[in-house]
């Protein structure tokens, strides 16, 4: 059983290098700040100066995909570093051919090499691990760091989605942008019980949050821009 799902591993690892939307950069070359699309997205991938969304911690790329369709007129990019499970997002939009959508293979604290300044309208961090668990909270994405650099990236009042199953992280991350003195455009900690929740935030369920809600967790959102 652990043969066969190393062997499907390596046989996604394989047809990842065939997508032309799922893109593997060089750690030492975003490093390096030679990223060649950084500051260039527009013009050298999509061709085009639609808006450009990211999520980040795509995973399987529901929310990438979902968000894609829905807007045809607006690019999407999703984030990840996990090679088996960004194969699914990025072979379903090739079958499907969604041309506004693309994938990154990195972490996501190089994420300020990979776009430049003002580069991009609107974040989305679906489901991230919470860091519970662990007394160091540096790769929780949303503390104080995580959201500089998307600061950074972002436009002016550009928008940052968080949505989670974790209360932990809901109310740290509303601690958070407080102290930051962000505006928070929309806060619940149950979308699924409010008739006022964005479409966007309940129109697709994620794998994972199909089984958060069969275990009758709530789920959360917040929807945040810095001036």
């Amino acid at each position: 059983m652990i043969f066969m799902a190393s062997k499907n591993k390596l046989k996604r690892f394989e047809e990842n290098k065939t997508f032309l939307n799922l893109i593997q950069p060089n750690r030492e070359k975003i490093i390096k700040n030679q990223f060649e699309l950084k500051g260039n997205w527009s013009l050298n991938y999509f061709k085009n100066n639609n808006p450009i969304v990211l999520e980040l911690g795509c995973g399987k790329g529901e929310y990438t995909l979902y968000l894609s369709e829905l807007n045809p007129e607006i690019n999407y990019i999703g984030i990840d570093i996990k090679g088996a499970r960004i194969w699914r997002g990025a072979k379903t939009a090739f079958e499907k051919g969604i041309k506004n959508v693309a994938f990154i293979r990195t972490q996501i604290e190089l994420i300020t090499s990979l776009f430049s300044s003002r580069e991009i309208d609107e974040i989305w961090i679906t489901f991230p691990d919470p860091q519970i668990k662990y007394k160091s909270f540096k790769h929780r994405l949303t503390n104080s760091d995580f959201l500089n650099m998307y600061r950074k990236i972002l436009k002016s009042k550009g928008i940052i989605n968080l949505k989670t199953d974790s209360p932990f992280l809901y109310g740290y991350t509303l601690g958070i942008i407080e102290g930051m003195n962000a505006n928070v455009l929309f806060s619940h900690n149950d979308i699924y019980n409010n008739l006022s929740s964005p479409i966007e935030a309940t129109g697709v369920q994620t794998f994972y949050e199909k089984t958060f809600l069969k275990n009758s967790k709530k789920i959360s959102f917040i929807k945040f821009c810095f001036e």
